[in-house]
């Protein structure tokens, strides 16, 4: 989730009209090649040999079958003997030294030809692995905004919470989520057949580059040896041949180049990491990738020119009618594109709901701190502060920390710290747990800061939050090291409130029991109450209204908990 969050950020600083500008300037400084990648050979069509036989002239059955007589062989095998060698002569005038028929054996240079084609895919091995693998629906949705931008943009309208929100002002969030879904449901039907038809042949132009990035390229080479008698390294070529006819299906699929906007959105993923860098310029980067880009295709346009891969095949399967499959892939782009979008959807109605408690609750803080607004820990991550830790608990010691200061140490304590001092308990284990529950709450302050202060750059956790950020280890071990400071500080975080609630619902049982003089409940009253109350009323309805704020700040902080959990 860290990477589509990160998508996300980067995405939105460009807005449609700034795609579009940015894909025009690329299309029209790049110097791109369209050739096409892979040309249909001459004369390479599917080979009936039955069918071809009998079409021969008669005089040359007669002598196929004469040959039969002597070779023990049929004359219909003789036939295809013979145009086998004529494939195989056919294929030695244009690419010689690739294979040796006699001893079906691959050549060097066909080794070294393919070692030339699996450094040139590597590029887009990184290309896809960074945005493909990573968050395919991603790649769609901003695939689409290129390709379909009316779509783009009347879903982000249409589905925007907020605006429907404010439109349909007696529907429930259920009610408004629902609305957004089938009107991203609606707005999908607008789609047109071209604009299908682009989207999934790019969708099958990325799957091509992906089983051609990927291709076992190091099996094949290092089935290769060296041979004395033929002074070069060769590799008998049945070992090799399925994984080649593999090889000559994904290329001769992958016929057409990729068009400026699938390479924008493939680089748009590339660039993400360095995005927020100082001097970061996306469109120089964008050349960069660019060239790479053209050096890998024509890595690509070279070996399917040089390499005759097809007749090679079907010299070294002994079959004429051979020729390569098209593979399938890219049919689940609109599955993907529509399953990324309503994703998008709910985070969007999840992150509306959120703020529309956060302002609710915002409200409710400003009654219940006396106008005071909620005072934020320093150091936490926040829009404010992007480079300080995430960690859920963050928010709720906000709040404990601003309880400390407006509600408990003006209001609450003046009525509870005499009972601390001059309280006299009927029963020994009440002054225990009034003492505990008062003693971590008059320390709150202090030990909040104390946290506040290890997540701080200069702290414990913000150290190694900030190795983990830098560090150079491979991306997984990279997340996993930001994920155990994160769960450390959230840990420390949960222990500080689990201990703070547990001490105002303790106190608000004990202050209870003070109020209620029932000797025979577990919490019983004071000894002293009526000379700590004096003559009058205040002492008690001070006790009253301490209780009530206890009770109201557990509330708020299981509202919180609600709003954080998003439920």
């Amino acid at each position: 989730m860290d990477e589509i969050a990160h998508f996300n950020r980067l995405v939105a600083e460009l807005s449609l009209e700034e795609r579009a500008r940015l894909l025009e300037k690329l299309s029209s400084q790049s110097t791109l090649s369209d050739t096409v990648l892979y040309e249909e050979p001459q004369n390479e069509e599917d080979f009936d040999l039955e069918s071809r036989y009998k079409k021969l002239p008669w005089y040359y059955k007669i002598w196929y079958k004469f040959l039969s007589f002597f070779n023990s062989r049929s004359p219909l095998k003789l036939f295809e003997d013979h145009m086998m060698i004529r494939i195989y002569r056919e294929m030695e005038g244009i690419a010689p030294g690739l294979y040796n028929y006699q001893k079906d054996m691959l050549l060097s240079k066909f080794q070294d030809e393919l070692v030339k084609l699996r450094d040139g895919s590597r590029f887009f091995y990184t290309a896809l692995d960074e945005s493909l693998n990573r968050d395919k629906g991603g790649l769609m949705v901003f695939l689409g905004s290129l390709e379909m931008p009316d779509i783009h943009t009347l879903i982000q309208s249409d589905t925007d919470p907020a605006a429907l929100a404010g439109h349909y002002r007696d529907l429930s969030e259920l009610e408004l989520r629902q609305k957004a879904l089938k009107a991203l449901d609606d707005a999908l039907m607008g789609i047109t057949e071209k604009q299908r038809n682009t989207m999934y042949h790019n969708a099958r132009l990325l799957y091509c580059f992906k089983q051609l990035s990927s291709f076992l390229f190091d099996r094949v080479i290092n089935s290769f040896i060296f041979d004395t008698s033929l002074q070069g390294n060769v590799c008998p070529a049945a070992s090799v041949r399925e994984q080649l006819l593999t090889l000559n299906n994904i290329l001769a699929t992958l016929k057409t180049p990729p068009p400026m906007t699938l390479l924008e959105s493939l680089f748009i993923f590339v660039l993400m990491e360095n995005s927020g860098e100082p001097g970061f310029d996306i469109q120089l980067e964008m050349r960069k990738l660019l060239a790479q880009a053209e050096v890998s295709l024509q890595a690509i346009r070279e070996f399917n020119m040089e390499i005759p891969l097809t007749k090679l095949l079907r010299c070294m399967s002994r079959n004429m009618s051979l020729v390569p499959q098209s593979i399938g892939g890219g049919e689940d782009w609109y599955a993907v594109y529509r399953e990324r979008w309503k994703n998008t959807v709910e985070e969007q109605f999840l992150v509306f709901t959120k703020t529309r408690r956060q302002n609710d609750l915002q409200n409710s803080f400003r009654y219940f701190f006396m106008g005071n607004h909620l005072k934020m820990l320093e150091n936490m991550g926040s829009e404010t502060n992007p480079s300080g830790i995430h960690v859920r608990g963050n928010f709720s010691l906000s709040f404990l920390q601003t309880f400390y200061s407006v509600v408990f140490m003006t209001e609450i304590n003046k009525f509870i710290r005499p009972i601390l001092i001059d309280g006299e308990f009927y029963k020994k284990e009440n002054r225990t747990e009034f003492t505990e529950s008062y003693n971590t709450l008059i320390k709150l302050e202090d030990i909040i800061l104390h946290y506040d202060r290890d997540i701080s750059p200069a702290g414990e956790y913000g150290r190694r939050y900030a190795q983990a950020k830098n560090d150079m280890s491979s991306l997984p071990i990279k997340r996993r090291k930001i994920q155990i400071v994160v769960e450390e500080a959230a840990g420390d975080a949960e222990k500080i409130i689990k201990e703070a609630r547990d001490a105002m619902g303790r106190m608000i049982n004990v202050l209870g029991g003070i109020l209620k003089k029932s000797p025979d409940e577990k919490y019983d009253s004071l000894a002293n109450l009526q000379a700590l109350s004096g003559r009058g009323t205040a002492f008690v309805d001070g006790i009253i209204k301490s209780i009530s704020q206890f009770r109201k700040a557990l509330q708020l902080m299981d509202e919180i908990d609600a709003m954080e959990a998003g439920r």
